[in-house]
């Protein structure tokens, strides 16, 4: 994926986000459900102006954040390596973020019959399995991936961490793909249990290979 493509899908999107929340305005109530707990029940409330453009606003911040970043790294070069990687992730994100903000849409539209979390975690699921498959193919740099004093210190440790990271990452994605079969509690602590897991291993496993590597 070329980053022309790429900045032309995610304006796409967001564009056509914005449009859609200006013509349900009048059908949507002033204030809009915000925040779902871990039993898929709505406890924090918005304004409608934010409730339509917040999300979009955010996803635009984030994919201007993450054009810049390939250009300021000062290792930039091995970014290059992966780009085509990155920008699909960038199209993840995007579409993550204004999936979400569809849901939202709908449910404060009146369409209430499923469970947030039922319909979130999948697609969740599935974006932190691309992220374990990006992992695979990072290449050391200041901005994406795992970033540790340890793996920034040495592309041995940089890979062989990302390698870890990758697996557990995609176990983390199908961890959230079955919590989705389950909703409210149990799925959450089917998200958050492996993820946790993985970011404290990751950080673990870098610092041991970076001891290994500098006492040979």
């Amino acid at each position: 994926m070329s980053t022309r493509t790429t900045s032309i899908i995610v304006l796409s999107l967001i564009a056509f986000t914005v449009l859609a929340g200006i013509l349900l305005w009048g059908q949507l109530p002033e204030q809009m459900a915000s925040h779902w707990n871990a039993n898929d029940e709505v406890d924090g409330y918005m304004s409608k102006f934010w409730g339509v453009f917040m999300m979009p606003l955010i996803t635009l911040g984030m994919f201007a954040l993450f054009a810049v970043i390939p250009n300021i790294d000062p290792l930039k070069a091995n970014i290059a390596q992966f780009r085509g990687v990155f920008n699909w992730f960038i199209i993840f994100i995007a579409v993550f973020m204004l999936y979400v903000h569809g849901l939202t849409l709908a449910w404060s539209l009146g369409y209430q019959n499923f469970k947030m979390s039922t319909v979130m975690l999948p697609f969740l699921g599935i974006l932190f399995i691309f992220i374990g498959y990006m992992l695979k193919r990072a290449r050391r740099n200041f901005f994406i991936g795992i970033r540790t004093p340890w793996t920034l210190s040495s592309d041995i440790v940089w890979d062989k961490t990302h390698q870890l990271g990758s697996v557990l990452f995609m176990f983390s994605g199908a961890m959230a793909i079955i919590g989705s079969f389950f909703g409210g509690m149990f799925a959450f602590w089917l998200l958050f249990t492996p993820l946790m897991i993985s970011v404290i291993a990751t950080i673990i496993y870098s610092y041991i290979l970076y001891r290994k590597e500098t006492r040979v």
